[in-house]
C-alpha cells in the first residue's frame, strides 16, 4: 500500500514539475515574442529643403506652407553657392539642428549637395527635383554635354569675381517660364549668384547609392535636360514621378512636390523603402 502510494506520489510530483516547465516555457516564449516583434515606423517628420543656384530658401516657400499643414517640420537651407564645400557646410549645420530622421531634399544644383551630404546618420531618404545627380568624378559642367545646350544658360552674366546670375528675361522666358510673370520677376530680384568654380567641383560620397531615392523630372525644363533627369533617376533607381513643368516644379506644382516629399517621408523607414522605379507623370 506504501509502495503504491509512494509511486503514485512520484508520478504526480514528476507531472507537477512537467506542467511548470511547460508554463514556464510558454511565459519565457510570449516574452521573447514581445520583446522581438519590430515597432511600426512611424513617417518622418523632418524635411531639409536645398535650393539651387540662382535661387535662395525661398523657392522653397509654397512647399513648405503645404508641409507645415501637414504637420512636418520643414527647413530649408540657406546655401551661400560660393562653392561646393560651403554648400555641403550649411546643408549639414541644418541637418544637425534636426530631432529625428530627416528627409533630404534637393533642387537643381541642390542634387550635388543632397549626393555629398545624404549620407549623414539622420538622413534616411533623398528627394531630387529637377536635380543634378552626380556619381564620383562627374561635374555639372559636364553632365549636360551630350544633350542639348539649355535656353536657360545662352547668355549668362559673370561678374569680374565669377559669379554668374540670369537675366530678368531668361528667367520669366526660360528658367521659370510656367510661373506668372510678377512671381518669375521676384525671383529674379532675389536669385543667389554661384561662384562659377563651383560647376567643376564633384562630390566625395554618393548617398544615393545607399538611401531610398525618389526623383521628380520637369518635362519642360529649360535648364537641365529632361533627358538628364530620366537617365539621373534611372541610375539610382529612383521612385519618379514627372511633372509638365518648367525648371522650378516646387513653384509651379508645389502640391505634386509636397506629395513626393510626403510619400518619401511615409516610405523611407518601412521594410519595403527602397524604391523600385515606379513612374508617375502628372
Amino acid at each position: 500500500m506504501n509502495t503504491i502510494q509512494t509511486k503514485d506520489k512520484t508520478h504526480w510530483l514528476a507531472r507537477s514539475k512537467l506542467s511548470c516547465i511547460a508554463v514556464a516555457a510558454a511565459i519565457a516564449f510570449s516574452a521573447f515574442q514581445g520583446f522581438a516583434q519590430p515597432v511600426p515606423s512611424q513617417p518622418v517628420k523632418n524635411i531639409v529643403l536645398v535650393h539651387g543656384a540662382f535661387a535662395d530658401g525661398s523657392s522653397w516657400s509654397k512647399v513648405i506652407r503645404i508641409l507645415q499643414a501637414k504637420g512636418y517640420n520643414a527647413t530649408a537651407v540657406q546655401n551661400p553657392l560660393t562653392s561646393l564645400a560651403d554648400d555641403v557646410a550649411a546643408t549639414r549645420r541644418a541637418l544637425a539642428l534636426q530631432n529625428g530622421p530627416v528627409i533630404l531634399v534637393g533642387h537643381s544644383w541642390g542634387g550635388f549637395v543632397i549626393t555629398e551630404t545624404g549620407l549623414d546618420t539622420n538622413v534616411v531618404g533623398l528627394v531630387y527635383v529637377a536635380a543634378f545627380a552626380p556619381d564620383l568624378g562627374e561635374a555639372a559642367g559636364a553632365l549636360g554635354k551630350n544633350y542639348p545646350p539649355p535656353a536657360s544658360f545662352a547668355a549668362p552674366i559673370v561678374d569680374r569675381q565669377g559669379f554668374m546670375t540670369l537675366s530678368i528675361d531668361t528667367i520669366t522666358q526660360h528658367f521659370a517660364w510656367d510661373l506668372p510673370a510678377a512671381d518669375s520677376k521676384v525671383m529674379a530680384a532675389t536669385q543667389g549668384p554661384i561662384n562659377t568654380s563651383a560647376f567643376s567641383a564633384t562630390v566625395s560620397s554618393i548617398a544615393w547609392k545607399t538611401k531610398p531615392s525618389w526623383f521628380i523630372v520637369a518635362k519642360k525644363d529649360q535648364a537641365i535636360s529632361p533627358d538628364a533627369e530620366r537617365f539621373f533617376a534611372r541610375r539610382m533607381n529612383a521612385a519618379t514621378t514627372e511633372l509638365n513643368t518648367s525648371h522650378v516644379p516646387m513653384l509651379s506644382k508645389p502640391k505634386e512636390v509636397a506629395a513626393a516629399i510626403m510619400d518619401a517621408a511615409a516610405k523611407a523607414t518601412t521594410g519595403n523603402s527602397l524604391p523600385k522605379g515606379a513612374s508617375k507623370e502628372f
